[in-house]
């Protein structure tokens, strides 16, 4: 009996002195670089990995998995102490369970290999063919799975089995796998540079390095530490399995009972799609459908699927669900991507009508027409009237017409003759003067308004501290524009224009540089551009302040802390300036302690707030004016009865109209405020006679801008451009029967020109 045992012992001596064999393959010669491609899924049975040559990596073979020679790993080992349930190991886990460790000589432990041959020719192989290996068993649950046997070259992917060139194996404990069974299993692209001994991994647009002898990959040139380095071994690249399938993203779970590691594979391709254009109409739309679909493994998309009710046209309105599928080559169909389609209701063309309150008139009878135009859409249409006029002075049969566009382009025309007698009511100046709606252009002799009479008034102030970035008004480098500290109620008017060759934006910066936290309110904003014209600019920033100041809306304060700097009024920034562009803004703000504010421009990639401190003040233009003026809320209270002459008010002229004088604190210098731009004026009439015409006269060239009066807003003009002629009026406001009060609200549009007169004439008795 004890020979027997000594017997058994000496022969297995021997087979594992034979067995053993270096943990690392010699140094590979060659110089050229060998690529891999995904391969396609088998059907059934076991597939093998084609034998890896010299490299690590051997030549992909054509279109299919690869079938390298195998290694049986030695026989499993249990590990102890590990619980039989399944777990999840961490990335930094080391040996996996029921793996067998290498020696402590550093040696990885092998069997004699299988004796599996390559063919000479690869492509004469049929690589997915299924070939059964007796024994082995598909497990159940390998639907989107890699199982990895321990202890074993076995793998299933999906179901099917496959042998790998190499066995999982345990160095210093650490566990290894063959790198290129893996990212082909996967299904990934892979080159080895034998120059560098690195095999270069490429999924989707990230690309992975791994080099031999290194504990180092890098993940798009991120370097990322393994718990073991790289290594060959008889010709194959082993790597931590841990660390492929980190820099893979491949969740994974240890199975202790059936000693195997499961990883989950995310091997379905996706589609999508998108529908052009945004607004379908039965019976008129050609549908165009735009689709996109990948593979999470760079395989080929070979085929698409649409479900039936894909229409290039669709013949009735409704709501219709579309699905799209693709097939990739290995033979994976996406989960099906829906969009619904609402198809509407063919557009209609809209209806134009009109009705006139009688069918005859007499010259210089007010026509009074009211337009009943409808969309069957319910969409904003365009009106334009042909010989449509406030009242006619020719007898005889007028045709007047009205035509509606949509948005669409489908247009509508309505016509309808009046017929004009003989009998005048009144004059052509009399109807103008009379029935002329606010904001509308009227002409007055020009030459007689600078001889009228300039209402007397009360002065007096409000205390808005006016800060006016306007100069270098064309901005040519990058710098501050200006710097000042103001408390309390703060106006500010910037306009400014881009000169330089990049895009730019324009910034108010705030900063807090108290010990105390600073909280800013903003009453009233009006923000316009970035356009070309700075006429247009000045117009809409003060439509969009007094706009803010009738609805009373406001924005949420902000607060600072102490030593805290802010972008504020962002939307002045929200567009880059691109060359000869212009930003203008009207803003009245508040603040409970001083704040600095900075007005800079910086090209449109830079941060405003990490350039400031190194930003260079900008000179001024010597044109235009910027400075820091207080009071700059004027108050006129007119209490004399205004209306039963021909008078005037004049405004921004430096003599009747005196300019703000202030400082500009880059300079240090006192400034003249040239045409009081930025300044609020309140003028409270408060008694205009009975049928008083109100009308707004510019005397120093083109002018375009809004006005309050009794808390409407008034464009002037509301079409074309005002002060082309001394003779062009603005119709402002017109009284009743009955004598009453009027406060105008007004400030000068920046772009536009001063001075200018609010001229008040006696209307004509109507009849």
């Amino acid at each position: 009996m004890n020979l027997k045992r000594t017997f058994l012992v000496a022969v297995l001596v021997v087979s594992q002195s034979v067995a053993a064999v270096p943990a690392f393959a010699a140094p590979v010669s060659t110089q050229t670089t060998i690529t891999g491609t995904v391969a396609a899924a088998g059907n059934t049975g076991a597939t093998q990995l084609q034998t890896e040559s010299t490299n690590p990596l051997a030549t992909e073979t054509p279109a299919g998995s690869v079938t390298p020679t195998s290694t049986p790993v030695p026989e499993a080992t249990p590990a102890q102490g590990i619980p039989a349930a399944t777990a999840t190991p961490s990335p930094a886990a080391t040996a996996l369970p029921g793996e067998t460790a290498a020696p402590a000589d550093g040696t990885v432990t092998t069997a004699p290999v299988d004796g599996v041959v390559p063919t000479e020719d690869p492509a004469m192989t049929p690589f997915m063919q299924p070939t059964p290996t007796p024994g082995i068993a598909a497990p159940a649950d390998g639907a989107g799975k890699l199982i990895l046997m321990m202890n074993s070259n076995k793998m299933f992917r999906n179901g099917t089995p496959y042998t790998a060139n190499q066995p999982m194996a345990v160095k210093n404990g650490v566990s290894y796998v063959s790198i290129r069974a893996m990212v082909e299993m996967v299904g990934v692209a892979f080159t080895y540079d034998a120059k560098t001994k690195e095999v270069i991994v490429t999924k989707g647009t990230s690309i992975m390095r791994f080099k031999t002898d290194s504990k180092i990959y890098t993940v798009d040139g991120t370097k990322v530490t393994m718990k073991g380095p790289a290594y060959q071994f008889k010709g194959t690249f082993m790597i931590p399995l841990t660390s492929i399938t980190s820099a893979l993203k491949i969740p994974y779970t240890v199975d202790n009972v059936q000693k195997r590691v499961i990883l989950t594979l995310n091997t379905k391709p996706t589609a999508s799609f998108t529908v052009q254009p945004k607004e379908i109409y039965a019976g008129e739309t050609i549908v165009t459908y735009v689709t996109s679909s990948s593979s999470p493994n760079g395989t080929p998309i070979v085929e698409e699927r649409w479900s039936d009710n894909k229409r290039d046209m669709y013949d009735q309105p409704g709501f219709y669900t579309v699905m799209y599928s693709v097939r990739d080559a290995n033979n994976m169909w996406s989960d099906p991507y829906p969009v619904t389609i609402q198809v509407l209701q063919p557009n209609q063309p809209p209806v134009a009508q009109f009705t006139t309150d009688k069918d005859e008139y007499k010259m210089g009878e007010p026509v009074i027409l009211t337009d009943t135009s409808y969309d069957p859409e319910n969409e904003e249409l365009t009106v334009t009237w042909n010989n449509r006029s406030l009242a006619y002075f020719t007898s005889g049969p007028v045709p007047i017409q009205l035509t509606v566009t949509d948005k669409h382009g489908l247009s509508s025309t309505a016509e309808k003759i009046i017929n004009i007698t003989s009998e005048q009511l009144y004059t052509q100046d009399e109807v103008t003067k009379l029935f002329t709606i606010p904001g509308d252009i009227i002409s007055m002799d020009g030459g007689k308004i600078p001889s009228l009479p300039n209402l007397p008034y009360n002065l007096s102030s409000e205390g808005y501290t006016l800060i006016r970035s306007n100069s270098p008004e064309t901005v040519n480098t990058e710098g501050v524009l200006y710097r000042e500290s103001s408390v309390g109620n703060t106006r500010f008017l910037v306009h400014h224009m881009n000169n330089m060759a990049t895009r730019q934006k324009l910034y108010v910066i705030a900063t807090n540089n108290n010990l105390y936290p600073a909280t800013i309110t903003t009453q009233y904003l009006g923000i316009a551009g970035p356009v070309t014209s700075p006429e247009y600019t000045g117009k809409v920033s003060m439509e969009k302040y007094f706009k803010s100041m009738v609805t009373g809306s406001t924005e949420a304060p902000v607060t600072l802390q102490p030593g805290q700097s802010m972008i504020i009024m962002t939307d002045l920034n929200k567009i880059a300036m691109k060359p000869k562009d212009v930003m203008s803004l009207s803003a009245d703000l508040f603040s409970d302690l001083p704040v600095q504010y900075n007005v800079v421009m910086v090209e449109q990639t830079k941060d405003p707030l990490a350039e400031l401190p190194y930003l260079p003040f900008l000179d001024s233009d010597g044109v235009h004016t910027r400075g820091t003026f207080p009071d700059s809320t004027r108050i006129m209270n007119v209490t004399d009865l205004v209306g039963t002459t021909q008078s005037k008010l004049l405004l921004g002229d430096n003599k009747l109209d005196k300019n703000l004088d202030g400082i500009d604190p880059m300079k240090g210098t006192y400034v003249s405020n040239a045409g009081n731009f930025g300044v609020l004026y309140k003028i409270v009439l408060d008694r205009v006679a009975a049928n008083t015409l109100i009308t707004f006269n510019p005397r120093g060239g083109p002018y375009l801008g809004p006005l309050i009066v009794n808390g409407t807003m008034v464009n002037l003009p509301n079409k074309g451009t005002l002060g082309l002629s001394s003779d062009t009026n603005a119709v402002v406001y017109r009284t009743g029967e009955y004598e009453g009060r009027v406060e105008i609200v007004f400030s000068v549009a920046s772009g536009s020109n001063l001075p200018v007169n609010f001229v008040f004439t006696p209307l004509p008795a109507k009849k």
